[in-house]
């Protein structure tokens, strides 16, 4: 019988099992197959709680994201309007308006939760 994970112990018996149901060919709608994901949500609250990550600082969110793009940072004054305005961002001397986040969120798709943050 399943039941809500409690210590690390149980943590690692539920991923060991999980691992062994992965390994199955399992069909849809059988008792594995719901085991499994029951087991996969159970693990999955246990590690949101004991092993949460904690969100990107915004200024680092852009620069990764225009990193991961190939993206220039005179490509982001584009973006966000002024080349001023950008370096003001870039340095933390200027906080970003609500309309910069959603050019922001929509051009380089960064999560608008990641650039409300305070920074």
């Amino acid at each position: 019988m399943l039941k809500p994970i409690k210590n690390e112990q149980q943590y690692d018996s539920a991923l060991g099992r999980a691992y062994r149901l992965m390994q199955k060919d399992l069909k849809p709608d059988s008792a594995d197959s719901d085991e499994l994901e029951v087991l996969s949500v159970l693990i999955k609250e246990y590690e949101s709680e004991h092993f949460a990550v904690p969100s990107p600082n915004p200024l680092e969110a852009i620069k990764f994201r225009l990193e991961q793009m190939n993206m220039s940072e005179a490509e982001l004054s584009g973006i966000l309007g002024y080349r001023s305005r950008k370096s003001e961002i870039l340095s933390g001397k200027r906080k970003l308006s609500l309309s910069m986040i959603r050019k922001l969120n929509e051009k380089l798709q960064i999560p608008a939760s990641v650039l409300i943050q305070a920074y």
